[in-house]
């Protein structure tokens, strides 16, 4: 549901192709841990601009291994417990 000039921005800020993510997204390819949170924050991004017309796309759903992400706390949320830190 993305425009064109949106998807070539989440493809732009994460240094890749429309394409690529395309692969990505068909589940052709997995991507990276690295490139699956750079996709997950750009989509959100792209999706608070659209006035709720696009959702972010969760970082475990775009690699080989989900259970990597378990108990990560998703980076929104890192950012309002970083100045709680009791450990």
């Amino acid at each position: 549901m993305a425009t064109k000039r949106e998807r070539a921005d989440v493809a732009a800020a994460c240094g890749d192709s429309v394409s690529y993510l395309y692969q990505i997204a068909g589940q052709h390819r997995y991507a990276s841990p690295l490139m699956a949170t750079q996709i997950e924050h750009y989509t959100r991004t792209v999706a608070d601009l659209s006035d709720g017309r696009l959702e972010p796309v969760p970082r475990a759903s775009m690699v080989r291994h989900p259970e990597i992400f378990y108990g990560v706390v998703p980076e929104s949320g890192a950012q309002e417990a970083g100045g709680n830190d009791d450990a």
